[in-house]
């Protein structure tokens, strides 16, 4: 098949009311077909549902000393904290064992920046002028959520094949009034993108002219490989204090897409002398986290061999659903050459660049024949996609049969958008 590029307008027209008669099909099935968010499947889900059936003898509620059942221990049982300790290759003493959401600690975190400063603070951010937050895009829109709700400004920064572009965030960090930066390192969100060595060497040698610049390093697809077997990564902790700046950075995962989303448990890591500030803080908010939904995640998982053998089989799940989404794109939408997109082997999402000015188009025909997607945009700061190009595909959630039906809506909705745009439609 010749690209669009290479057929007359006449053939231009004859694919676009072939794509439309089909589209028409798919409107008239009454479809309710869901890829909006990176949600676990079902048979995801089932994975861990010994974890629903498990006793817990009061006899073996005590781990190292420590009473799950009752108060004390902020920082969560040393047995949840070494098994997180392990996974990101951290020290026991740098992990703090939160609730279920990463995201609630991440929010945790800048909100305490705002009302009492971090360690280095010279003054609590809710009394400057501006604060200003780095967002590698396209990102994680809860990410750029959370710097809108405190009034951030959000600076968009290209995340290119290797991690963000640091030439421009090595110059962006001389301004004091830049605060942060948002990382997600491994198969990032949505384009599954790797930091190389070499960014995260010169991210923890940054020298920001403020000195409570906050690196926010969320490795929420830490261990989330869906193909091929488990790639190590970077200590990041570690790579900040060899670089002079090992109170710069905070470190997030959880068990989220690992055991139940809405019952797990999640962490941060940071410096010793982080820990000990921040220890002070949340001792005010909380006495402890659920250390009892923590024991139970010890005893499924025994330890970080355990998690890595549990997703294994959440790649056996996830790996035909990508099959789908990448077959279905390279059968239908390759030909054409109008769109591209990344082909990660692991984390959650698939990420879509359509012809220039058409994001909003697909998405808006995705919706009208019952396919719901994340909104066009979300992946940058303030929605704003300055291509209106970017479109995730978040293959997780429905069953193989339902995701085949959606990605083929899909691919019809870019075929329409391109189309209309090549012959002057819209």
């Amino acid at each position: 098949m010749p690209t669009v590029n290479e057929m007359t307008r006449e053939e231009l027209r004859a694919l676009y009311d072939a794509a439309l008669s089909e589209y028409e099909k798919c409107k008239s099935a009454g479809l309710k077909l869901d890829m909006s968010r990176g949600k676990p499947g079902r048979e995801q889900l089932d994975l861990s549902n010994d974890m629903l059936n498990m006793y817990i003898d009061p006899d073996e509620t005590v781990m190292d000393g420590v009473e799950a059942r009752n108060y004390g221990e902020l920082m969560g049982l040393p047995a949840c904290r070494r098994i997180f300790a392990d996974l990101l290759g951290v020290k026991c003493e740098q992990v703090f064992i939160g609730g279920s959401a990463s995201l609630n600690l991440m929010y945790d975190v800048i909100a305490k920046a705002y009302t009492h400063g971090l360690l280095h603070s010279e003054e609590k951010w809710a009394k400057l002028d501006k604060v200003k937050f780095i967002c590698p895009a396209p990102g994680y829109d809860r990410h750029f959520t959370i710097s809108q709700t405190f009034g951030m400004e959000m600076i968009t920064v290209p995340l290119k094949d290797n991690g963000p572009d640091m030439d421009i965030i090595e110059e962006l960090v001389k301004d004091p009034t830049v605060k942060g930066m948002w990382c997600v390192p491994k198969y990032s969100n949505p384009d599954g993108v790797v930091y190389s060595d070499e960014v995260i060497y010169r991210i923890a040698n940054l020298k920001p002219a403020a000195p409570d610049f906050l690196l926010m390093w969320d490795n929420a697809y830490c261990v989330h490989e869906f193909e091929g077997d488990f790639v190590p990564f970077t200590n990041i902790l570690e790579a900040c204090r060899l670089a002079g700046n090992p109170d710069m950075v905070f470190e997030f995962a959880s068990t989220s897409k690992i055991t139940f989303p809405g019952a797990g448990v999640s962490c941060f890591c940071c410096s010793e002398a982080n820990m000990d500030y921040m220890k002070k803080l949340w001792n005010a908010e909380i006495i402890s986290y659920d250390k009892l939904n923590q024991l139970r995640h010890v005893k499924f998982f025994g330890s970080a061999a355990g998690v890595l053998d549990h997703m294994k089989r959440h790649a056996s799940v996830l790996k035909p659903k990508f099959d789908i989404v990448l077959e279905a794109l390279e059968n239908e939408i390759a030909p054409l050459g109008i769109a591209s997109w990344r082909k990660p082997k692991g984390g959650y999402f698939v990420s879509l660049y359509v012809m220039p000015g058409c994001a909003k188009r697909v998405h808006a025909l995705c919706k009208e024949a019952g396919v719901n997607m994340t909104g066009a945009g979300a992946t940058y700061p303030y929605k704003l996609d300055p291509q209106d190009s970017n479109l995730r595909i978040a293959p997780s959630f429905p069953p193989c049969e339902e995701l085949a039906a959606a990605m083929q809506v899909l691919c019809l909705c870019i075929k329409l958008a391109a189309l209309e745009k090549l012959l002057g439609l819209n």
